[in-house]
């Protein structure tokens, strides 16, 4: 009886086949859907002596998945039940108030910044946030908001229920602990943190331009064997944040941190890869990622922007920015600028390997082409002589907006003198 009413999609799955005291079994079925012809159906595929009617049931008994409520149901429920006991009344409004996602971080759960904006939230007091870390399996709740343009990035997050920020994330078998009200964590970087992890860089020097709390550093350092850092922060909590990170993985002998300004790093030829992780766009420090490069062998930099994908948008080479970043650096006019000139964009582009990568959309390429142009003219600017730049890798990381996208763009610089001929 039960896979007739399945095949005729009149079993009602919210609630259970239950055994009656009367000795019969009651089989749940949608109201309504059930014919005089599924019943005559019924009725005639049973064993002679038995029959079986349309009955109501007052209290039936819900299904195992009926019973299961997601965390976002329940605090609905919880918050519904709430706002009933102050005196209030439940609308769709306050529905749509609710958070729909959220971050965990151990026993911290962060709420999304457009939540819980309504006034009447404001009324309930304490009980709100007391109501909600129950009803998510908290203990301690925040709130994000916008992150702040003070150069840092550093989040706008308000503690609602603790005392404490600290938390602790486990991240590829990486531990990373840091304050949430002081510093961000980007877990949308994972697919290019996974890449990192599965390179192989014995015996390599990085210089982490970027380090933050240390989302490349580390992998670098746990996974894809890299020999020494030098790590450069200017946000004095994500330093604090990033020499705990060091110790939990053991690995605080194998990094040196620059706190400060990186467009101040006296470090000098030391790099056989520079990490670029800023967006939108790390583009000030391309400068001092050629000055601690090798300068006998090169090596290869990891660099990040938010690109924008307008098809009809061409892409121009900011020759007049260069020479602007190559001033702030201190560097003095050298030979390479003498003996090459203000580098036409035809030609400079000419200069870069031109590799057309699979899935590749063409903004990405001529964004990646104009890059590696710009390093090149800064790197023969720095030391007069030719380098050759080749594109090895181009991928998005995630969608910011429509068209815009946080590209990772690898470049592989090395100078012609240290190639065989």
């Amino acid at each position: 009886m039960r896979e007739y009413l399945e095949g005729a999609r009149i079993l009602n799955v919210s609630h259970r086949v239950q055994k009656l005291p009367d000795g019969t079994v009651a089989l749940p079925v949608l109201e309504g859907k059930l014919t005089k012809q599924h019943l005559q159906d019924l009725r005639g595929s049973m064993a002679p002596g038995t029959t079986c009617i349309l009955s109501w049931i007052k209290k039936p008994i819900p299904s195992k998945a009926a019973r299961a409520q997601s965390p976002a149901q329940k605090l609905c429920g919880e918050l519904q039940h709430l706002v009933a006991r102050f005196g209030g009344r439940w609308s769709e409004e306050l529905e749509h108030d609710l958070p729909h996602s959220w971050q965990r971080h151990g026993d911290l759960v962060m709420l999304s910044k457009d939540c819980f904006k309504a006034a009447l939230w404001e009324e309930l007091g304490p009980e709100l946030w007391e109501t909600v870390a129950s009803s998510l399996k908290a203990r301690r709740l925040a709130k994000q908001g916008r992150v702040s343009p003070d150069g840092v990035r550093t989040p706008t997050v308000s503690l609602l229920l603790g005392h404490d920020g600290w938390v602790e994330h486990m991240d590829n078998g990486i531990r990373y602990t840091f304050d949430v009200t002081r510093c961000m964590f980007s877990s949308g970087n994972i697919t290019e943190k996974l890449r990192v992890a599965s390179l192989q860089c014995p015996r390599e020097v990085l210089v982490d331009l970027y380090a933050g709390i240390g989302y490349f550093t580390l992998p670098f350092l746990v996974h894809a064997g890299v020999a020494f850092v030098h790590a450069c922060e200017w946000n004095p909590h994500a330093v604090e944040a990033l020499r705990r990170n060091l110790e939990l993985n053991g690995v605080q002998d194998q990094c040196w941190i620059h706190p400060g300004d990186n467009r101040q790093l006296e470090l000098r030829d030391v790099a056989d890869r520079v990490n670029l992780g800023l967006i939108p766009s790390s583009e000030q420090g391309w400068p001092i990622a050629c000055q601690v490069l090798r300068k006998d062998t090169g090596g290869i930099l990891h660099i990040h922007q938010n690109v924008e994908s307008f098809p009809a948008k061409a892409l121009q080479l900011p020759c007049g920015l260069l020479k602007e970043q190559s001033l702030c650096n201190g560097q003095e006019d050298s030979g390479a600028q003498r003996n090459h000139g203000s580098p036409e964009t035809a030609d400079v582009m000419d200069s870069v390997q031109k590799i057309q990568f699979t899935g590749t959309r063409p903004e990405w390429q001529r964004w990646a082409e104009a890059t590696g142009a710009q390093i090149r003219f800064l790197l023969e600017k720095l030391h007069g002589e030719p380098w050759r730049i080749n594109i090895l890798h181009i991928k998005p990381v995630k969608s910011y907006a429509p068209h815009v996208h946080h590209l990772v763009l690898d470049l592989e610089c090395r100078p012609l003198q240290a190639e065989p001929h």
